[in-house]
């Protein structure tokens, strides 16, 4: 698997086929060189180098798998009265149920097959309906199809060959050969012994624009990195403030798509620069920091021992229960979550900042902005799943964020360049309803979540707030519950492209408020859809409708109806 390093110089030579934006060739400022050094026509061979002093990591094999998720189940349940849901919302909480994903019309859960006798006095009601969308096998099958595939004739090839074939029955059908796929780094999921020397070898070839930072410390010692992307004016002796845009992933060790989008965006800065007018301006206006993973002891944790960790490594009061929830963890309005045992997929903590990559992560930001002459404009947490853009505040759904109007309006440009690139849908909500789909409970009439939480200590939260960047969101990335944490490895390269473009719009709308001159000249360019799922069109006469209200709209809570017929997104 780690042979996926290899492929750089053909991921590079295709890049503009790949991505849409790099068509038109940018004027670099002179002095600046775009085009790696002689040391990049040697990479195969350096990379092999490199790749052989790897430490070889075993992955689970199928038998294990099976083993482990044999009693497994992830059931959906569909809402019925107010009262039924709260009631089953407290049995979940007291037998500390993982809950995946929560929406307006229906709840889905990871539970034990026995777990489920506990809940079926309130789930036998002819009005409530339930769902198995994985048993053991499936579920197995599913965690299989994450890791990278690798050569049948390697000798890191599973000893269980009969029983890891039977669970990945067949190709997912990228459309691209396998020999191929065993050499393209954004078709797998790739662990942190290839993200790292990835990393190392992209801020080594493009040195001129990009270095390669640490945020900080794991618990268990492992470097937070990041890259550093922008292009600095070299005649200018005086230090400036540097307008920059944070974008991170993997708070939560499960959600392997948001350590590959966050990947596939800064490759994309990174190798687009001078290749393509808009990013390179872009880059010459703002610095842009790229975290894949704040929580690299989880992420491990997910390809060595529980593919579905959530939490980070850290022991905790119980001998019982490790890991804290770190988008719980962090030090505005700690403590107003309800979940305060350590057996809690979302504890976070007994105190705010216990977590050490919290601690890290936020006395990194502050240091960066009293110290090292950098604003903060920008900020964007990935995570999955639900295809959702969610705005401040996460603690709260009465606080209101002071600049909300600003917030939806920028909500609403994200979501348009994300439809128009993939064509999916993202709902716009306040992420104190972030568990919730954009979507209204046709069985109750309502669109009240019986099952949101208010989620005080998040990053969110703390990075609007605390550190007062003016446009802080969290993008929950595919799916809407097919797949859930599990989502299929042919839905990272269109996960990254709209996400990327995403970025993009933010940015360039960043930079007609913070930038030197007014926006780039290029324009959105508008592919045509890759999405396999329901189609929708661009351009909708809604949407155009809804931004024009959004400029002029109050400060107004959003209306989770969608009418647009009253001025609301449509969905």
């Amino acid at each position: 698997m780690h042979r996926a390093l290899l492929a750089l110089p053909t991921l590079l030579a295709s890049f503009s086929s790949a991505f849409p934006y790099l068509g038109t060739e940018a004027q670099i400022p002179a002095g600046i060189e775009t085009t790696p050094s002689e040391e990049w026509h040697s990479l195969p061979s350096g990379a092999q180098c490199l790749l052989e002093q790897l430490e070889k990591k075993t992955l689970p094999t199928g038998d294990a798998l099976l083993d482990k998720y044999a009693d497994k189940l992830l059931v959906r349940i569909r809402s019925s009265s107010r009262h039924a849901d709260s009631l089953l919302k407290q049995s979940a909480d007291i037998l500390e149920l993982d809950v995946w994903e929560a929406t307006s019309s229906w709840l889905d859960i990871l539970l034990e097959e026995r777990d489920l006798c506990f809940l079926s006095d309130m789930i036998k009601d002819d009005d409530r309906k339930y769902t198995v969308l994985m048993s053991g096998r499936d579920l197995a099958r599913a965690v299989d199809d994450q890791y990278p595939h690798r050569d049948l004739g390697s000798q890191e090839r599973v000893k269980d060959t009969k029983t890891s074939q039977e669970l990945r029955p067949r190709s997912q059908g990228t459309g691209v050969s396998a020999r191929q796929e065993n050499n393209m780094f954004f078709n797998d999921y790739q662990p942190l012994s290839v993200i790292e020397p990835w990393m190392r070898l992209l801020s080594s070839l493009f040195n001129t624009h990009v270095r390669m930072v640490t945020i900080g410390k794991s618990f268990e010692g492992r470097p937070i990195s990041a890259f550093k992307v922008g292009v600095h004016p070299t005649n200018d002796d005086t230090p400036q403030v540097r307008k920059t845009i944070l974008v991170s992933g993997g708070s939560h060790a499960r959600e392997w798509v948001g350590v590959s989008t966050v990947n596939y965006i800064a490759y994309s800065f990174i190798t687009g620069y001078g290749k393509n007018q808009m990013i390179t301006k872009l880059l010459e206006s703002f610095d842009f920091i790229f975290i894949p993973t704040i929580n690299p002891d989880g992420y491990e944790h997910t390809w060595t021992t529980d593919r579905l960790w959530r939490k980070n490594r850290q022991p905790t009061s119980s001998k019982y229960c490790h890991g804290i929830d770190l988008d719980r963890s962090f030090g505005f309005q700690w403590g107003s979550s309800p979940s305060g045992s350590p057996c809690s997929e979302s504890y976070g903590g007994s105190q705010a900042f216990e977590a050490t990559e919290s601690k890290a992560y936020a006395d990194w930001a502050l240091n960066e902005v009293q110290n090292s002459n950098v604003s903060f404009v920008g900020f964007l947490e990935l995570h999955s799943y639900s295809e959702s853009i969610l705005y401040p505040y996460s603690y709260s759904c009465t606080a209101m964020p002071p600049g909300l109007e600003n917030l939806q309006e920028l909500a609403y440009r994200l979501e348009r360049a994300i439809r128009i690139s993939g064509g999916h849908a993202y709902g716009i909500l306040p992420a104190c309803e972030g568990n919730t789909l954009a979507s209204k409970d046709t069985a109750t009439g309502t669109d009240e979540n019986p099952w949101s939480e208010e989620n005080g200590g998040s990053a969110l939260d703390f990075f609007y707030h605390e550190l007062k960047i003016p446009y802080a969101y969290q993008i929950k990335l595919r799916d809407r519950g097919t797949y859930g944490f599990l989502l299929p490895k042919n839905n990272i390269v269109p996960t990254g492209k709209e996400t990327l473009d995403a970025v993009i719009e933010m940015a360039r709308f960043l930079n007609t408020l913070y930038g030197p001159e007014s926006e780039p000249d290029v324009k959105l360019e508008k592919p045509k859809y890759g999405s396999t799922d329901t189609h929708i069109e661009s351009e909708s006469r809604e949407t155009a409708q809804l931004a024009d209200e959004t400029k002029r709209a109050p400060k107004v809570k959003l209306d989770l109806a969608h009418n647009h017929e009253k001025g609301k997104l449509d969905l």
